[in-house]
Parts: C-alpha cells; sequence; structure tokens
C-alpha cells in the first residue's frame, strides 16, 4: 500500500453473496409488507362494495381494474413476501404501478407519480434478479439440485 492509500476492506466472494441475498430478503420483505398492508388489505375490502366505485384507468370496467389492482396488491405482494414465484409476481405488480404513476396520475405532478414508481423499481429490481437465497423460490431450487 502506498503512502497516503485509504486501506478498504472488501467482503469475500461468498460474504459478498450472502449481502446479496439478506439485501434481497429485505427488499421483498418490505416492500410487499408495504403494499399488502398499506394498500392491498383495503382494496380487498372494496370487492364486496355494489356498486364497485374504483378508477378505470385501462377502459376494462371499474371491477375488472379494482380485481387486478387487489390481485396485484395483495395476492402479489404477499407472494413477494415469501419469495414465492418472485420473478413472475414481480411483473403484475410492476404493472400495476406503472399505470398507476403514467396513466392514472398522467396529467399530475411528479410528486404525484413518484410514489407509484418508488414502488415500481423494488418489482423491476426483483423481476431482474429473482428473490435470492432466503426466499421459497431458493429453497426449491436447492431442494432440486441438492
Amino acid at each position: 500500500m502506498e503512502p497516503g492509500e485509504a486501506h478498504v476492506a472488501r467482503p469475500s466472494a461468498e460474504m459478498q453473496s450472502e449481502l446479496v441475498d439478506v439485501g434481497l430478503l429485505v427488499l421483498r420483505v418490505a416492500v410487499g409488507a408495504m403494499m399488502l398492508f398499506g394498500h392491498g388489505i383495503g382494496k380487498a375490502a372494496k370487492l364486496g362494495a355494489d356498486p364497485i366505485r374504483f378508477p378505470d384507468p385501462l377502459g376494462v370496467g371499474a371491477a375488472m381494474s379494482l380485481y387486478l389492482a387487489t390481485f396485484s396488491e395483495l395476492i402479489c405482494a404477499a407472494l413477494l413476501i415469501i419469495g414465492l414465484a418472485t420473478r413472475l409476481a414481480a411483473v403484475p405488480f410492476l404493472i400495476t404501478m406503472l399505470v398507476a404513476a403514467f396513466i392514472f396520475h398522467g396529467d399530475d405532478p411528479w410528486g404525484k407519480k413518484e410514489f407509484a414508481l418508488l414502488y415500481a423499481v423494488p418489482a423491476l429490481v426483483l423481476a431482474l434478479t429473482g428473490p435470492g437465497r432466503w426466499s421459497v423460490d431458493g429453497w426449491w431450487s436447492r431442494r432440486k439440485t441438492g
């Protein structure tokens, strides 16, 4: 090491891999739980209303829009939390957030879009990376190969 050069401790490859898996676990559980408890359960409670009053940003009808949003924000969020079918579950979650940001809030200022996009980014990350080791998907993969 040269004089004046700072030494930076770098984690081993094994430790780095473990940190990635822990990071994905925290991401999945935090985002999934915030969506499930903050939005999904509330939408599910609206399913029994007659008539259903819900925005219809895609033109598929208020009831279908509510069913799709509830599926994404309740079922897909729960799947993300446990890490089951993670990549697949992340897709409707991501689509719902993009619809919320760019269609439902399309004419609104950035601050209204930002909230949905803050959910969309981790959904995209999980769709690309998968759930990590500490998930049902990870357990199943280890079981099949081990």
